[in-house]
């Protein structure tokens, strides 16, 4: 069957089935009468099957029963002309099959037949489909049974499972196809990917949009712990109770685990084994229904993946390798009607080629506000929550590890069982700490609680020579990438399954079992990391041969140090960083504090504390080793010295980049513990601060860890436009998180602008979230100029749909680089904020700008401040902001607009009804533009922040606002500093403040008002009620007006801040003053 055709079906058939098959339910279900079981037995074979006739039937076989009913008589030549012309195939089976209905029984025994003796495994499908169905449902949710025991590993509640979701992305990052689990976590701080689509599990197999396909082979990745297996799980009980996917026939879930036996298997025989119920695989995998195949734990698998040596393999009957038989059905020449879905760690995953891949989609760890929950869930009584929740904010830490799940309650039952049981020392504030007491509390598992601590001495020696015996299993499992581990496994490592029943066994292992095999694994990856570790810790005392060869036969390797040195220089060669979270282990068990818990377990000698010296000594050297960039294995180094609790040169970093001490004193050990912070310190989390401290070479090897930062700001780095190369390739590549990037003060031209206006073309994660202000790109005061570098940016916001802050400040654009920045914003609608302060921009490069913002409808800030700006560019602007209904701050302070032009912004503040700040500081206005502006305000309801400051406005000008105010009811901020005012202006803006309702801020520096005009203010004071912040710094008040304004205050409760200096009070009226003003008003500011 073609597969256009086949999906057409399973798209279509929704429109009329659902009910049919819900009728037929209802009548199996519901009592009937003797007379009703009657009529029911005398329901002929097609109306009884009709809807899976209509589902299974093909066009060929349709075909072939038009023949057959002709040659039979039973078909008219315009009965079959009327089914050929029903539309789609189901309509067209619908039509035949209530045509040969009323022939009964004629009809149904003639097309019964035909199909028995035509198509018999089609036949076999149409009518025992429900009870294989059902029977296969029922033991599905035997095997899947919904999970209850809260010491289970991890959150798998019906609660949680049902809220998680899947993410859509694009492909694979290289961080998760080279990286540790654990690294991937903690380098990206536990954050999500930007612009990813959300999938709810329910429609996993649905396509995408009303053209799409449903995809054949759909790849879920996420980290050990992630909740991969949990999620199959929930999708497998939500199918067989009909809830999800009702489309699917049968859903087929294998574990990658059991298919580890080697032996050669062929599809069917796969079927068969894992489902002994289904007595006819065939059916199920003939394609004429949709089938499901799940493969949980490509991770787990031990074969070898290789899709370029694969045999192709199209018999389900055929056996074949067991890799082959995968590669095959991913490929497509196996089953290619059937649906597959795989699930895996992200390295294992980069194994299948991206082009047989349908659907990727990633599950998502706990984000904080579900860690959180998580707590809360876990301990609903008392405070044991909130103190881990504390914990948790204080080491951020376990914070990012919970980002897994499974570490989340890990993290969660260890906690709440050192606080339920009266720990005395405090939780643990490193990870080996935290899983000696884990592993501790499960070798503890059914000892009373409330009480003293059971000393572990006390405990079953068992549990000590199991320890041993999973610690040597674990090593050489992680050294072999083996996860999953057989019975035979078990008793080759020396671990007696008996004892795995109880104590420890059960605490750390868990069993699955299927119908073919048994199998092991730790419950959870860092858990086997955790006994591998303590394995190695106790053996490199007295191990004479290195122990990284399981043979035993090499180089003779004496004493601890020795054995210590050969891991560390293991899990630097190791490309995939597999061994990282071991070595950290390794290091911690030299700390006391992370031994004692395990003292009963562990058999040690006694230890003065120089190996933990040494250790640390080793660290730190291999702390300032390594190449020209900073990788991921030196950041582990960092991770075992904070395991060590060695953390001097941390904390000394941590503290230089808290306060600004870096200051170019960057050595490689400080750039190794600078990228160690990055993804554990807080005050990395939300903002990197790294002015004033970089080179091109530390911006080289910290490129790797800079990735990953959110907001980060490389202000005055002096930075040349080889460090913008640099950046550029962070700002392109698939991993990055960057959100906000400042890089004002630096050095960079045309060059740079180029490499950073290519990134711009690529880059989708350049935002953050401030309300309006969410991204930003801040390159003020370099040399980017109006050539090149501006024309490449603007190209670039072509483009660009994310940035919305773009900071182009004193980089001598000119006219040229601000036209072709305007070209751009007449297709970009996303920017919000454009600072082009300080470049040389004069009535040309306004003219184009205005004509831009005609057809802009995004742009919400625009910064123009000390450029070259005269009367035509004003009126420009003016032409444009009565069209333009989007912008709403501008910033045209310091040119050269004269009355003429500012009359003209005027007669456009009285029809624009967006624009809310003008600023027109130093623009040479007058009194006859102020008053323009003051008959617009008039009529003008969104305006709510005016500054004119150091315009020779004069009283007159003073006197048209304030007349303007007493009608005004939306300004809020007027800025009149060094505007010429004297007594009537001051008295006039008093009689104003009397009835105004709306201004909060006045300022009224730098002018002449006098004991009199503070007089009048002061008066208004008394019943102005609205009023916050009032500055009359330098207005010769005098001791007499400055008194007049202090007593004003005794009935004023609004006002927050005032200004009196500069007025000639002097130092002993000054104190007065001050103390009756805080008197009589105690909240407000006063500075004097």
């Amino acid at each position: 069957m073609e597969r256009n055709t086949h999906y057409n079906s399973i798209l279509d058939r929704n429109k009329r089935i659902a009910w049919q098959e819900d009728c037929y339910v209802d009548l199996q279900s519901t009592p009937t009468s003797t007379s009703t079981k009657g009529e029911m037995e005398d329901v002929g074979w097609i109306q009884k099957h009709q809807g899976h006739l209509q589902r299974f039937i093909t066009t060929p076989l349709l075909e072939g029963v038009l023949s057959h009913m002709r040659k039979l008589e039973l078909l008219s030549q315009g009965e079959e002309a009327q089914v050929q012309a029903g539309g789609q195939l189901q309509e067209q089976v619908g039509t035949l099959t209530s045509i040969l209905a009323s022939m009964d029984p004629q009809g149904s025994n003639a097309l019964q037949a035909f199909l028995e003796n035509s198509d018999s495994q089609m036949y076999r499908l149409i009518t025992m489909h429900d009870p294989m169905v059902q029977e296969h449902k029922e033991a599905l949710l035997l095997q899947y049974p919904t999970p209850s025991d809260s010491l289970s590993p991890g959150p798998c509640s019906p609660e949680f499972s049902s809220s998680r979701i899947l993410l859509l992305v694009d492909g694979l990052s290289d961080l998760q196809q080279k990286e540790h689990d654990l690294m991937q976590v903690e380098a990206t701080r536990g954050a999500r990917r930007h612009h990813v689509r959300q999938l709810a599990l329910a429609k996993l197999l649905e396509p995408l949009t009303r053209v799409s396909l449903p995809p054949r082979v759909s790849l879920t990745v996420g980290v050990a712990g992630i909740g991969k297996s949990t999620l199959v799980g929930h999708f497998v009980r939500l199918w067989s109770r009909g809830e999800i996917c009702t489309d699917v026939s049968f859903v087929l879930p294998f574990a990658f685990w059991e298919l580890n036996t080697g032996e050669k298997l062929s599809a069917e025989r796969l079927v068969k084994l894992a489902f002994p119920h289904m007595t006819d695989p065939s059916l199920v995998l003939s394609g004429t229904c949709r089938t499901l195949l799940i493969f949980d734990g490509l991770d787990e698998f031990r074969c070898p993946l290789d899709f370029s040596e694969t045999v192709p393999c199209t018999d389900p009957k055929k056996e074949v390798s067991v890799d082959d038989l995968v590669t095959n059905i991913i490929r497509g020449n196996l089953l290619p009607e059937a649906a597959v879905w795989v699930t895996s760690r992200p390295a294992v995953a980069s194994l299948i080629p991206g082009g047989l891949v349908d659907r990727l989609t990633e599950i998502p760890g706990f984000s904080p506000k579900e860690i959180r929950l998580f707590l809360s869930h876990t301990f609903p009584k008392g405070d044991t929550a909130s103190q881990i929740w504390t914990h948790l904010e204080s080491n951020k830490i376990f914070m990012v590890m919970s980002y897994m799940p499974c570490i989340c309650w890990i993290v969660a039952v260890t906690f709440g069982y050192l606080l339920e049981s009266g720990w005395q020392e405090g939780l643990p504030r490193t990870c080996t700490e935290l899983y000696s007491h884990f592993c501790a509390m499960r070798a503890e598992a059914g000892e009373p609680r409330g009480r003293e601590p059971i000393k572990m001495d006390q405990l079953n020696g068992n549990n000590r020579k199991l320890l041993g015996s999973l610690g040597r299993l674990a090593f050489y499992g992680l050294l072999k990438h083996k996860y999953t581990f057989s019975e035979q496994d078990m008793r080759a490592y020396g671990v007696d399954l008996l004892s795995t029943q109880g104590g420890l066994g059960t605490g750390v292992l868990i069993r699955e079992e299927s119908p073919s095999c048994v199998a092991y694994r730790f419950t959870h990856l860092t858990v086997q990391e955790f006994l591998a570790a303590t394995y190695y810790h106790i053996c490199s005392k007295r191990a004479i041969f290195d122990l990284f060869s399981e043979s035993a036969m090499s180089w003779p390797k004496i004493g601890f140090q020795n054995h210590f040195r050969s891991a560390l220089q293991r899990s630097q060669q190791a490309e995939d960083g597999h061994l990282d979270v071991f070595v950290r282990f390794l290091a911690g068990l030299l700390c006391p504090a992370a031994l004692r818990p395990l003292a009963g377990l562990l058999a040690q000698g006694k230890d003065d504390g120089g190996q933990r010296v040494w250790a640390a000594g080793l660290l730190q050297d291999l702390l300032g080793s390594g190449g020209a960039v900073v990788s991921l294995r030196s950041v582990n180094v960092a991770y075992c010295l904070q395991e060590l609790q060695h953390t001097e040169v941390l904390r000394s970093v941590e503290e230089d980049l808290r306060c600004g001490g870096l200051g170019w004193k960057l050595t490689r050990t400080h750039c190794t513990a600078l990228a160690y912070l990055l993804q554990v310190s807080p005050e990395c989390s939300e903002e990197t601060n790294l002015s004033a401290c970089l080179d091109y070479s530390t911006v080289k090897s910290l490129l790797p860890q800079l990735l990953y930062c959110s907001h980060l700001r490389l202000e005055n780095n002096h930075f040349k436009d080889d460090v913008m190369e640099l950046l550029g390739s962070l700002l392109s590549a698939k991993d990055c998180h960057l959100q906000k990037i400042s890089l004002a003060e630096n050095a960079i031209s045309n060059k740079g602008a180029k490499a950073l206006s290519r990134a711009l073309l690529v880059n989708r994660t350049l935002i953050t979230l401030d309300n309006l202000r969410t991204s930003s790109n801040d390159l003020r005061s370099n040399n980017i100029g109006s050539k090149d570098g501006a024309k490449r940016i603007a190209e670039a916001l072509k483009t660009n749909r994310t940035l919305t802050e773009l900071i182009l400040s004193s980089n001598q654009l000119g006219d040229k680089g601000t036209a072709a920045l305007a070209q751009a914003l007449t297709v970009n609608h996303s920017l919000h904020s454009l600072h082009l302060q300080s470049n040389s921009i004069s009535n040309k490069g306004m003219t184009a700008l205005t004509k831009a913002l005609r057809l802009n409808r995004g742009l919400i800030c625009l910064n123009l401040r000390e450029n070259s700006i005269g009367v035509e560019g004003a009126k420009d602007m003016a032409r444009a902001l009565q069209e333009n209904s989007s912008l709403q701050h501008l910033d045209l302070t310091a040119n050269l607009l004269h009355d003429e032009g500012v009359k003209a912004i005027a007669g456009a503040v009285k029809v624009n009804r967006a624009l809310t700040t003008l600023r027109l500081q130093w623009n040479f206005i007058k009194c006859t533009a102020t008053k323009s502006l003051a008959h617009a305000l008039l009529t003008n309801s969104t305006m709510q922040l005016l500054d004119l400051q150091e315009n020779a406005i004069g009283d007159e000008g003073v006197v048209a606002l304030a007349g303007a105010l007493k009608t005004n009811t939306s300004l809020c901020t007027l800025c009149l500093q060094g505007v010429s005012a004297g007594r009537s202006g001051a008295i006039s803006m008093a009689e104003a403040l009397m009835v105004n309702k709306t201004l909060h801020t006045l300022d009224l520096r730098g002018n002449s008002i006098g004991m009199e005009g503070a007089k009048a203010l002061a008066n208004a004071l008394k019943t102005n009620r609205t009023l916050k912040s009032l500055n009359l710094q330098e207005n010769s008040l005098g001791m007499d007006g400055a008194i007049f304004i202090a007593t004003a205050l005794k009935g004023n409760h609004q006002l927050t801040y005032i200004n009196l200096q500069g007025n000639g009070i002097g130092e002993s009226g000054a104190k007065v003053i001050s103390d009756a003003i805080r008197t009589n008003s105690p909240d407000c500011v006063v500075e004097i």
